[in-house]
Order: structure tokens, then sequence, then C-alpha cells
């Protein structure tokens, strides 16, 4: 539907966009390339691996054993495992250049590192037996993604690494999956050394992005809007603008707009020329039950699984007529955590809420100016976020 209301704006632009100057226009190669193109491209090395799940989906992940340079430090390095939130992909922590880009950052200072992709994205959609047209593919939410997901991968990682734990980073919808699976999965958090938080999200009860109008609907009316399969995937239409017209100076705000509906930007703090990037990797999509779920967390404040619309469905899945509430309490993993005041997902309200259940907090940061993607993307995020992130991985490196 978003797309469809977007084309129809272009449409009107076309024929100002055909008398324009095209001296205006440079496209980054790295906006038609995929994760692996471009990392390669920026002179790093890369290992593509395929996980399976326990019920079968098979993950896209991505592995950058070490640094452009001969790094110092001796082998094996430490391991270091970036999420991404939700309609994203891997591609956010490689999308600016590599001075900006926090996995190229944690492979020139000498971590091993990988970057998962969360089931239904544009790198992960696949499965043993099910088929991506149909609808049992895309019945899946966070809980599966927290319960099989990321089990899957770190087991995967430690096996291939020969490393017993690893350092956990996640933004976002990365965070929510891992607060879920570090406090149901106990042998699972022993192998987590430090969980970094940036943009944490449990409860969206004061969330103010525009997704927060999906909980007005129904079931049935989400339903009918948007099907019961692929929500918001990238396209052929995301991957024309991109490389048409976002390349344009005259375009990346109307781009950044687009782009950023759901999770609003800061200009200023934006590297606007890598438009045509941002917007040729994103959004990546997820299952419209995701979406369910989220609408849910908004109606409900609370920190839960999903509610499958029926006690029958819910006695099934939970051995319960309701979802369980998920407890945060109960995880033990070392917690570092950033939010942003400015915002629009990860309200500041709903992190202030968070903080106090985390038994394990060991540093905390709160960013007056920072919006929900400059945790990935903001000019100064090296500054506000990755220096203190590596510290903290050097000092528990130490003891």
């Amino acid at each position: 539907m978003w797309q469809l209301l977007a084309a129809a704006c272009w449409m009107l632009l076309l024929g100002y966009i055909r008398g324009c100057d095209k001296k205006g226009r440079t496209t980054n190669p790295e906006a038609n390339m995929n994760i692996s193109q471009i990392i390669s491209y920026w002179g790093y090395p890369y290992e593509k691996h395929d996980v399976v799940t326990e019920d079968g989906y098979v993950l896209g992940i991505y592995r950058i054993p070490h640094g452009k340079g001969c790094s110092s430090r001796t082998a094996p390095k430490p391991v270091v495992y970036l999420q991404h939130g939700l309609i994203a992909s891997a591609s956010n922590w490689i999308c600016n250049l590599p001075n900006n880009s926090l996995a190229f950052l944690l492979a020139d200072t000498g971590y091993d590192v990988w970057m998962g992709n969360s089931r239904g994205n544009t790198w992960s959609r696949k499965h043993l037996k099910l088929s991506p047209k149909s609808s049992e593919y895309w019945a899946f939410s966070l809980d599966e993604m927290a319960k099989y997901d990321l089990p899957a991968t770190i087991d995967f990682i430690i096996k291939k690494t020969g490393q017993e734990r690893l350092f956990y980073v996640g933004h976002s919808q990365g965070t929510t999956i891992a607060f879920i699976a570090f406090s149901t999965n106990p042998e699972l958090a022993k192998r987590i050394k430090i969980f970094f938080a940036l943009a944490p999200v449990i409860t969206v009860k004061y969330t103010q992005s525009p997704l927060k109008r999906l909980a007005i609907l129904s079931r049935q009316v989400l339903k009918a809007l948007f099907g019961d399969k692929i929500f918001y995937s990238h396209s052929w239409f995301n991957q024309f603008i991109a490389t048409k017209f976002c390349n344009q100076k005259l375009f990346h705000r109307i781009c950044s707009n687009f782009l950023f509906t759901l999770s609003g930007f800061d200009p200023s703090n934006l590297n606007v020329s890598r438009m045509d990037v941002y917007l040729s990797q994103s959004p990546a999509g997820t299952s419209v039950q995701n979406m369910l779920h989220w609408a849910q967390a908004v109606n409900s404040g609370q920190f839960q699984a999903f509610d499958w619309g029926n006690p029958n469905q819910n006695k099934m899945h939970f051995n319960q007529l309701t979802p369980p509430l998920y407890n945060v309490t109960k995880m033990e993993v070392p917690t570092a955590v950033w939010n942003g005041g400015q915002d629009l997902v990860a309200d500041p309200k709903d992190v202030q809420n968070l903080l106090p259940k985390i038994s394990n907090l060991i540093y905390y940061k709160w960013i007056p100016h920072y919006n929900h993607v400059d945790f990935y993307l903001g000019k100064d995020a090296p500054k506000e976020i990755y220096q203190d992130l590596i510290s903290l991985m050097e000092q528990c490196l130490q003891n």
C-alpha cells in the first residue's frame, strides 16, 4: 500500500526528472551490490554461510574474519555477532563508509565479525520444505526468531570458530529477540560475553512510530490489507528508485522521508550522499505475523509471546490458554545499553522502564539527539557509540 502511494508520487515527478541535468547524479557502486560484494568492494575478506534452524528455515549469515591489514591480535580472534532490527538486514552494518560502519571497524580492530539475518528477510528466504509462496512459511514472529534463529546461528558460529563465547550486538528488534532468548535459554546466555543493546525494545507502549497505527486495526483488517505472508519486502521498484533517482541531490530529502517513514531520521547526522545505497538495501521484509506481534505489543504494553488468536491455538503453542510474558529479570548476561532522546521506535519512556529489569547492567548511555537509525547510520556513531563499545570489549578480554 505504501509503495503504491509512493509510486504515484514518483510518477508525477517523472516528467520533471527527465528534464533534469544529470550533472548532479552520482551512483555509489554499492547500490547495485549484494552483501558479499559490498564487503569485497571495500577490500575485506568475507564468507557466506547457510544456517539451518531446528524448524527448517535457512538463514544466510556473513563473516568478515579479519580487517584489511594484518591484525596484531594473535589467532583465534575474539568473535562478535551483529543482529539487525525490524524489516532490516545484515547490510545495516556495512552500508556506510568503512570508517563509519561498525562491522568494518570491528574487523580492523582485530575481531572476527559475524552478521546475521532473521528469517524471511532478503537474505534468509529459504526453507528445507516450505515455499516462501506459502502462508505456512510466513507463520512466524519474534518468538521463532528467539527460539530458533539465534540458537542455531550462535551454535554455528561457535562450532565454526572454536570459540566458546562471543560478543553480541543488537539493534532494535535485534535486542528484542536477544532479551527473549537470553532470558528463556540459560545455556545460550552463558555463551554471551557482553550483550550490547542499541536502541533496545521490549515494550512499545509509548512508541511514536507510524507503525503504532497498525495497532488501531483489528487482526482481520490487517490481514485484509497486507495478507498473511510477507510485509514490506524489497522490490524492483525500491531498486529502481534507489539507483535512478535517489542518487540525485534534488531527491535526497524525498528519498530519506520514504526510507525512514517508520523510524524517523536526522538529515544533519546522515550521509545523504549514500541514500541510493541505503534504499537499495532496505526494506528487507518480514512476516505479516511479526507485524501483528508488534501491534499486539503496542496494544498490551507487555513483553509477551504472540497471541495466536484463540485459546486452543495458544494451548498448542504454549501449553496455556494465554501467551506467556517474557521476564527480562531472569537474564544474567552483562549488558550495555545506548538509547536516543529522539527515538520514535524505542521511546525513552519504554527504555527507562526496561533499565531496572536488567539485572547485570554494566554500562548505560543516553544520547539526546539520537533517533532510531543513528545507531548504525549516524555520522557521529563511532564517537557516540562504537569507541566505547570496543573499549568495553577490550576491557572484557583483559579480565
